[in-house]
């Protein structure tokens, strides 16, 4: 069997996205396009990779053994091309980097602008996505590196230090609830709340520790930003959480308020994080000196 290292990225991207469409909108093919190179690789191997249905795709047997074995296959390419790359001029790849929601609103955006100035032949996939999604996708190595939560679990990964992340409630100017120094996320609970769209990382770490509390949140509204979120919180629609650095940015003529949160799981450390930063080609590997270096 011959495998195009085209398929195989596409493949991995269909299964990450879960579906056909996403898939081959990551990897940047037509739906059409993407649909043959699916059909031929099943025709190459003789049975289904994929179970198709209204909701998505998910992997056969056979697809999950493709998709382990493209992985591997993969990497080892990416370090070929690095190994190579040495004996010409820079350093050639394509780095895939995860964040979760706080590093993203800090410095992790200007760190990384930083290092591919300085670097032009190497490009960059930037997605974020929750800490858990992260150290999963590590293991699985799906992606080079990513920064997360320390508290997301960093068993038999490679990491550093990458900062701290720290979340405040935003209130209503004049709201009953800031004539308190610090908040708990309990004190919120009972308060119309402004949150954000489903899938966005903070989102999704602030409905799970709603869940693991008991609590349940009176989700008036859902945004898709934090400029959006703050003005619906300044209009005194309902009160939200989100990272500190968010809230410096914020313009001062807002009519908001922000206490922080007491809660252990609101202030973490932040880490940039691999699943063997010895076995990284060497572009990404230097992005990861960059960043951390960077972070100190």
């Amino acid at each position: 069997m011959r495998f195009d290292l085209v398929d195989l990225r596409l493949f991995l991207a269909i299964l990450e996205a879960g579906s056909i469409t996403a898939g081959a909108a990551r990897a940047h093919l037509a739906l059409a396009s993407a649909s043959a190179r699916v059909q031929a690789l099943e025709a190459q191997v003789g049975v289904p990779l994929l179970v198709r249905a209204r909701s998505g795709a998910r992997p056969t047997p056979a697809g999950e053994a493709l998709g382990h074995h493209a992985r591997l296959l993969l990497q080892q390419a990416e370090r070929m091309q690095g190994e190579l790359a040495r004996f010409g001029k820079g350093l050639k790849g394509h780095l895939r980097l995860w964040s979760n929601t706080a590093a993203l609103s800090a410095h992790l955006p200007a760190d990384l602008a930083a290092f591919l100035a300085r670097h032009p032949d190497i490009d960059a996939d930037l997605e974020e996505r929750p800490s858990a999604a992260i150290a999963r996708a590590l293991r699985e190595g799906l992606i080079h590196m990513g920064v997360l939560s320390h508290a997301a679990g960093l068993a038999g990964l490679d990491w550093r230090p990458y900062g701290e992340d720290r979340l405040v409630a935003l209130l209503p100017a004049g709201h009953g609830l800031a004539a308190r120094g610090a908040l708990s996320f309990a004190d919120l609970a009972g308060e119309p709340f402004v949150g954000l769209a489903p899938g966005i990382a903070l989102q999704e770490m602030v409905s799970g520790e709603a869940a693991r509390m008991g609590l349940t949140l009176k989700m008036r509204v859902r945004v898709t930003s934090f400029p959006a979120l703050a003005e619906i919180v300044a209009a005194g629609v309902g009160v939200a959480v989100l990272p500190h650095t968010e809230h410096l940015r914020l313009p001062p003529s807002l009519a908001l308020e922000a206490r922080p949160l007491e809660d252990g799981w609101a202030r973490r450390r932040l880490v940039i994080a691999t699943r063997e930063a010895a076995a990284l080609p060497p572009f990404a590997r230097a992005a990861l000196d960059a960043l951390s270096d960077a972070a100190r």
